[in-house]
């Protein structure tokens, strides 16, 4: 148990699959993906929060949020920093720790993002 721990911690301080730079986090936005409360917590938040003030839905033609095009970064953790920190000179601002159940509120909207993201390429 210790040695999967360890090799598992060491993944992700090494940032490495094959090369290609992996986020922090990326196991975790795949399980939330996966469970079905953490999606709909995620899209609750979503639809009150990011859809109801600039973003929009799925559905949209200009949403922005679910296509590959990313202006400020488009792995988790830069989402992840993008809603916390926002971006200067946009109305973007950031959430910090605003939301109810903090990080976890914010990774819960990621794996929302990416479980509706349009195919890439």
């Amino acid at each position: 148990m210790v040695r999967i721990l360890l090799v598992s911690l060491a993944g992700l301080l090494s940032g490495c699959d094959g090369g290609a730079a992996v986020p922090a986090d990326s196991n975790l936005v795949q399980s939330l993906a996966r469970d079905p409360e953490a999606l709909a917590r995620g899209e609750a938040l979503y639809l009150g929060t990011c859809a109801a003030l600039c973003h929009g839905l799925p559905s949209d033609a200009d949403a922005f949020l679910f296509d590959c095009e990313w202006s400020h970064g488009g792995s988790d953790d830069e989402i992840f920093a993008v809603i916390t920190n926002g971006i200067p000179d946009t109305r973007m601002v950031g959430f910090g720790n605003n939301f109810p159940e903090g990080d976890d509120d914010k990774w819960k909207i990621i794996a929302f993002l990416r479980a509706n993201q349009q195919p890439c390429g």
